[in-house]
């Protein structure tokens, strides 16, 4: 894995070119590729009970983030995520 880690905060702009604040949720690896699942520090740090968006990033060298825009790929990830979440929780079972 990268050197990027789970609570790491990185800087990127959004899409009207204000800079935000993102942190790093969780990390996998498919098909040899690594990435980040992703969320707006400001919505992480907030104690509301609401639901978060988050998104999926491809891990670049040491600590370089890219939007995935293949949805094939997009899918592949979405899924690793989702049963890496399933096998956390049926572990706390």
């Amino acid at each position: 894995m990268s050197t990027v880690q789970v609570g790491d905060v990185f800087s990127m702009e959004d899409e009207n070119g204000q800079e935000v604040e993102i942190e790093v949720l969780g990390l996998v690896t498919v098909e040899e590729v690594n990435y980040a699942a992703v969320a707006f520090s400001e919505d992480v740090q907030d104690d509301s009970k609401e639901d978060i968006d988050v998104f999926f990033l491809r891990v670049e060298s040491e600590e370089e983030l890219y939007e995935i825009e293949e949805d094939a790929e997009f899918e592949r990830v979405s899924k690793a995520f989702q049963d890496l979440q399933e096998q956390a929780a049926e572990d706390l079972n």
